[in-house]
């Protein structure tokens, strides 16, 4: 038989119990502070980053659906545009004067006050 002392017995006794009780402490501190900081996540609206990325990849999706569309009507305006007509080569190369430009006409002057 062994003679160890009883107070060993009782000191491995009270060490084990006091681990177990700070393993359960860690696990309480560990808890609280994780709904600390959840509420203050809350708090500030930010969101996680799996939201985030799952947001970032639906902007990015869009971008390129609206990009595409955009190259889509631009093609299909130009299909609708009445074509240009060429400029020709005997136009005059100044700038052009409105046809409808004439002369001032005579200003009428009254019987007697010629000059």
């Amino acid at each position: 038989m062994s003679d160890r002392p009883k107070f060993f017995d009782d000191l491995a006794g009270v060490a084990g119990g006091a681990m177990s009780a700070f393993a359960g402490l860690r696990e309480e501190m560990t808890a609280a502070i994780r709904a600390r900081v959840d509420e203050a996540v809350r708090r500030m609206d930010l969101i996680k980053r799996d939201e985030f990325e799952a947001m970032a990849e639906l902007a990015r999706r869009a971008r390129m659906q609206a990009d595409a569309l955009e190259l889509r009507v631009a093609a299909l305006e130009a299909a609708a545009a009445p074509p240009v007509p060429a400029p020709m080569d005997d136009a005059p190369a100044g700038p052009l004067e409105p046809e409808s430009a004439s002369p001032p006409a005579e200003v009428e002057t009254a019987p007697g006050t010629e000059s």
